[in-house]
């Protein structure tokens, strides 16, 4: 399990009330819990694969989940999605820290400015979570203001 944390803010600094965050990814198995994804015979019909919280009064927000799995052509990653009221969506992947697939990976090197890249890999680490063997990792999200 890991345990994703982070904020929404706008290019100053400054949480994004009322914003809206969602995530998905692909079961252990490498398969999106999707009608047309391929593998559906595979899925694990206990992972839902998607989540979805508001943030709190700092903008911050956190979800327990899977650690992502690499499937055919792509590294392991989980898709966000970020909803600010009045503003419209963002919509970015977070990938994780010395993924062996993150050189090869079309999208996630398709950024092309270092420090833009740098912004959506995430560490994972132990640390203050009373779940044993539970990884943290922190991802905060700027959005344009």
């Amino acid at each position: 399990m890991i345990h994703i944390t982070g904020r929404v803010l706008d290019t100053r600094g400054q949480p994004k009330l009322g914003s809206t965050v969602e995530i998905w990814q692909c079961d252990a198995n490498g398969i999106y819990r999707h009608p047309r994804a391929a593998g559906q015979g595979r899925i694990d019909h206990a992972f839902q694969g998607y989540g979805r919280t508001q943030v709190d009064e700092n903008g911050q927000y956190r979800f327990r989940t899977i650690r992502p799995v690499p499937y055919p052509g792509r590294t392991p990653h989980i898709h966000f999605a970020v909803h600010v009221p009045g503003e419209g969506r963002l919509v970015t992947q977070m990938y994780i820290e010395g993924e062996p697939h993150n050189a090869r990976d079309g999208v996630l090197n398709g950024i092309r400015d270092p420090q833009a890249r740098r912004s959506v890999i995430v560490h994972l680490a132990s640390g203050q979570i009373p779940e044993a063997g539970a990884l943290q990792g922190r991802f905060d999200i700027v959005v344009p203001t």
